[in-house]
């Protein structure tokens, strides 16, 4: 496959996102091109994803390596020919390239059979809120068992194809939490005869600065973001009986974000009990952190080196978490990230656009990491 049609593929990704479970269509294009190369299965898994096997002829290490696809429900601001006719819905992430890049693989391999052992090449869905990885993992369709899993990421803020890893956590372990105060209304003239639960989200909102540590050169560092609280209506005769907290927890570590989540949920029911408020809590877009595995980092060090790109050890996880965390809780294994240039828009924002120079880039990594994990003993 060659670059210029590989960006066609991306662009026309770009061109159509579809965000988290809703991967209907993107399933659909990708599977069409899988399906006329020559490999050992493809299937359906996690609802809107794909999952591809190459094997090769003497036995040998089975190496998993991992593609999302999802877009994020974000309106794009961009004036190229390849913007998103979707509107509201846009490729911020770099899915869409991380998707050509495997589809690269696939090509590649398929071209290119494997000598020994297994490769299994995961189109993902549904990164951006947690649930893809989940949904393929808990698939009874899919029983791979990996000796190592790989996945990369594209980094703007760092030079164009510069590799980039850590040994350890790599992404954040994150989650959110709402936390629903039922109390009672009453007249506002008479607030004694009501709940209202505004004390206690003051009492809250202190709470959850108190039990931060924002040293990211801490090994338990703790990151607990308020980012929506709401109580009462705009009606001035009514004392609110009922309030929202969201907040948003990050850490470096998996059993650390457990003991914040622990410790916070028991000082949040203390001081419900003491307002008279019942508590219910609802958890979304639990991301585990990504647990580089040593020997998997080295094996990435390494093919860097093989396909002389510049290689940068970097000093502490990035603070956004990644559902990939899931497979290296399964699977020995490792994520990477790939520049995507200094001046390249951040993550998430409205005029990011992938790369498309670094595909190939991406395509390289893997398929050196391939051959130097069948080398590794």
């Amino acid at each position: 496959m060659t670059a210029e049609g590989l960006k066609q593929i991306r662009r026309h990704l770009h061109k159509n996102p579809e965000v988290s479970t809703e991967e209907v269509e993107t399933q659909r294009y990708v599977k069409k091109h899988l399906e006329k190369l020559n490999h050992d299965g493809l299937q359906e898994v996690g609802k809107t994803g794909l999952v591809i096997f190459f094997k090769g002829k003497d036995a040998g290490k089975k190496i998993l390596l991992r593609g999302d696809m999802d877009a994020l429900p974000i309106k794009e601001i961009n004036d190229f020919a390849h913007k998103s006719v979707n509107e509201g819905v846009s490729h911020k992430c770099g899915h869409d390239g991380h998707t050509t890049i495997l589809l690269g693989v696939a090509n590649h391999l398929s071209e290119n059979r494997p000598e020994k052992g297994e490769v299994c090449l995961v189109f993902q869905p549904a990164e951006e809120n947690g649930k893809g990885a989940k949904a393929i993992l808990e698939d009874p369709n899919f029983s791979f068992e990996a000796d190592k899993a790989y996945a990369l990421h594209n980094l703007p803020g760092y030079p164009l194809h510069k590799v980039v890893c850590r040994k350890s956590s790599f992404t954040a372990a994150a989650k959110s939490v709402i936390f629903k105060l039922n109390g009672k209304t009453s007249h506002a003239a008479e607030p004694e005869k009501g709940i209202n639960p505004g004390l206690a989200i003051s009492e809250i909102l202190q709470l959850s600065e108190s039990l931060s540590e924002k040293d990211i050169n801490k090994n338990d560092f703790r990151l607990i973001t308020m980012v929506h609280v709401e109580m009462g209506e705009k009606a001035y005769g009514i004392s609110a009986g009922y309030g929202e907290v969201h907040f948003t927890l990050r850490t470096w570590r998996n059993d650390v974000i457990q003991m914040l989540d622990k410790n916070l949920v028991e000082a949040v029911e203390h001081i419900c009990a003491k307002q008279n408020l019942r508590l219910e809590k609802e958890y979304l877009e639990i991301f585990h952190a990504n647990d580089n595995d040593e020997g998997a980092y080295e094996i990435i060090k390494q093919a860097a080196a093989n396909n002389s790109l510049s290689f940068e050890n970097r000093e502490t996880p990035f603070k956004w978490g990644e559902d990939f965390g899931l497979f290296t809780e399964k699977y020995k294994g490792a994520m990477f990230g790939i520049g995507s240039g200094e001046n390249c828009p951040a993550l998430h924002n409205p005029d990011y656009d992938y790369p498309d120079e670094i595909t190939e880039t991406g395509i390289k990594m893997f398929t050196e990491i391939l051959a130097l994990s069948q080398q590794e003993v």
